[in-house]
């Protein structure tokens, strides 16, 4: 390849770059797929699994717009938004626990947290446009 078609390639990939980054801006519903889990009680070392072993869903559905998460078995509101520029912050509770999902504006990675007085478990993922 000659050095100056290196230009024209990197060129050629903003607009994908910029189109991929507005997927990820709650414009979008969203579908993410958890990969990995950390379950973790006061005191002890935590544990590193897959979500399924700490029974968390393995797949979510994200839609802004109804400010709901659905997984296979159970939906639940989404309480509180904030966006910045990198990330998307959501929070809500369900069964007694507080959770928190950090979005990656940019790709689409996400990390979250469920946490009661006992126990954190620590779920990390990444998601597409639905």
């Amino acid at each position: 390849m000659k050095l100056r078609t290196i230009p024209a390639l990197l060129m050629a990939c903003l607009p994908f770059h910029a189109a991929l980054g507005a997927d990820f801006d709650g414009s979008k519903p969203l579908i993410c797929a958890m990969m990995e889990a950390h379950d973790c009680n006061a005191g002890e070392t935590c544990k590193r699994g897959l979500p399924g072993s700490v029974g968390a869903p393995i797949f979510l559905r994200i839609d802004f717009a109804k400010k709901e998460i659905a997984g296979p078995k159970r939906t639940t509101q989404i309480r509180n938004m904030e966006k910045s520029k990198e990330q998307i912050i959501l929070q809500g509770t369900e069964l007694g626990l507080g959770w928190t999902l950090a979005l990656d504006s940019a790709d689409g990675g996400l990390s979250a947290s469920m946490v009661d007085r006992d126990t954190a478990v620590m779920l990390f993922g990444a998601c597409t446009p639905q």
